[in-house]
């Protein structure tokens, strides 16, 4: 009987093995990961570092996008056994197995021209407008937790832009290439500008569930001989980092 349910088990797991580790991405985070229309193939910054990085490891992979709430949840109940890209913050390396980073990205707040504040000091300062962000983002841990008029509402940073546009929010706070790219697809450069001071410059992870430390040794390694050697710097030009 324990040897029927051992070949019952091996066997449910064999399809998964066979197409080798299960890679997801957030589908919404141009220019870093995202797809064109109904076309599935994932393009973008950090998916072909992703996919240098899998490549020199040796890495059987099979990479899809998806909204980031189900990227989440994926690596959370073990339908994907690595995910991209996180935020370095506390809470985030308090979850999962965090290797990196990829990538530094400059965190910042946009709004329209119209509004009068020319920068921010102090967090203090954002206190009489309303700060859009992308629901299930985290940004940076003393902002995160600080008391401010918030909209949760936009589900990806696109969203997020067309909100501001619109005028339904004062504020943003996002990655700057990434808010520029969709500002542009926008034709909407005139219309806004970015405070001059950041919020942070935040490095970008890819996770691995909490105590799978075999795969993101493997992956780290990797990285590591890459980014050493140089051999990421091309990426990292062609697409404007």
């Amino acid at each position: 009987m324990r040897l029927f349910l051992f070949c019952l088990l091996l066997s449910a797991a064999l399809p998964a093995l066979a197409g080798g580790w299960r890679v997801v991405g957030d589908e919404q985070f141009a220019p870093y990961s995202f797809q064109y229309g109904e076309d599935p193939q994932p393009r973008g910054l950090d998916v072909e570092v992703v996919q240098a990085v899998l490549r020199e490891a040796g890495i059987e992979y099979q990479l899809r996008l998806y909204p980031w709430a189900r990227v989440k949840q994926m690596l959370a109940l073990g339908d994907a056994e690595m995910a991209f890209q996180f935020a370095g913050t506390p809470e985030r390396k308090a979850q999962y197995e965090l290797v990196g980073p990829l990538r530094s990205g400059a965190t910042v707040f946009m709004t329209t021209r119209k509004l009068p504040l020319a920068d921010w000091r102090r967090l203090e300062d954002l206190r009489p407008y309303v700060v859009g962000q992308v629901s299930g983002y985290a940004y940076e841990a003393a902002f995160d937790s600080f008391e401010l008029v918030r909209d949760s509402s936009a589900q990806n940073p696109r969203q997020l832009v067309a909100m501001l546009l619109a005028g339904r929010i004062d504020i943003i706070v996002g990655d700057r290439l990434q808010l520029m790219h969709f500002v542009r697809e926008q034709r909407a450069e005139q219309q806004v500008r970015i405070l001059p001071r950041p919020l942070v410059e935040m490095p970008r992870y890819v996770a691995f569930a909490k105590g799978d430390s075999a795969r993101a040794q493997r992956f780290a390694s990797a990285l590591q001989r890459l980014q050493r050697a140089g051999k990421l710097d091309a990426i990292y030009r062609r697409w404007g980092l």
